[in-house]
C-alpha cells in the first residue's frame, strides 16, 4: 500500500488533479462548443495549419501539465516517503518555484497556443463555415503576437523544472549525509 505522508507529493497530486479537471472541463467544453461555435474546434483540428497550433496545444496540456505534474509527484514521493527525507532550506524554496512555474508556465504555454490555433485558423477557413476566408498571410497577424509570450511561458514552465530538480539533487545528497553518521 502506498502512504503519501509527503508534503510535495501530496501538493504535485493535488495540482495534477486539478490540471486534470481542466481538461475534462476544456474537452468537454470542446464537445459541447460543437454545437454552438461557429467554426467548430473539429473543423480547426481537421484543417491544420494553424489549426495545428491548437491540437499541440492540447495534447502538450495533457502531457505535460497532467502527466508531467504527477510524475514530478512521483519524484517527491520517493524522497518524502520512500527515503524519508524531508525538504528543508532552500530545497524547499525550489521546490515552490517547481510547483507555481511548471503550473503557470503550462497553462500560459499551452492556453494561449490553443487560442492562437483556434483564431488562426477560424481567420483561414472559408466564410461558408464559419471563418473569415482570410490568407495565412493574414491569419500569421493573429498568431505572430502569440509567439513571445508563448515563448516566455515555455521559459517559465522550463526553469521551474530546473529548479525543482536542483532541489531534488539538493535533497537527495542529504542521504549520503545521513548514511555517514
Amino acid at each position: 500500500m502506498i502512504h503519501m505522508d509527503g508534503v510535495w507529493t501530496k501538493r504535485f497530486i493535488g495540482a495534477a488533479i486539478i490540471q486534470g479537471l481542466l481538461v475534462v472541463m476544456l474537452t468537454l467544453a470542446i464537445i459541447f462548443g460543437q454545437m454552438y461555435v461557429k467554426p467548430e474546434v473539429s473543423r480547426v483540428i481537421a484543417f491544420g495549419s494553424a489549426g495545428m497550433w491548437f491540437t499541440m496545444g492540447y495534447v502538450m496540456y495533457i502531457l505535460v501539465g497532467v502527466i508531467g505534474v504527477g510524475v514530478s509527484a512521483l519524484f517527491y514521493h520517493y524522497l518524502e516517503n520512500t527515503l524519508g527525507l524531508s525538504y528543508k532550506g532552500i530545497a524547499k524554496y525550489l521546490a515552490v518555484l517547481h510547483l507555481i512555474m511548471m503550473n503557470v508556465g503550462i497553462v500560459g504555454a499551452t492556453w494561449l497556443m490553443m487560442y492562437g490555433g483556434y483564431e488562426g485558423a477560424k481567420a483561414m477557413l472559408p466564410v461558408e463555415v464559419g471563418g473569415l476566408g482570410l490568407t495565412a498571410a493574414e491569419a500569421h497577424g493573429i498568431l505572430a503576437p502569440l509567439i513571445m509570450p508563448i515563448a516566455v511561458f515555455i521559459l517559465v514552465l522550463v526553469i521551474g523544472v530546473i529548479l525543482g530538480g536542483v532541489g531534488f539533487v539538493i535533497t537527495y545528497r542529504r542521504v549520503k549525509e545521513l548514511v555517514k553518521k
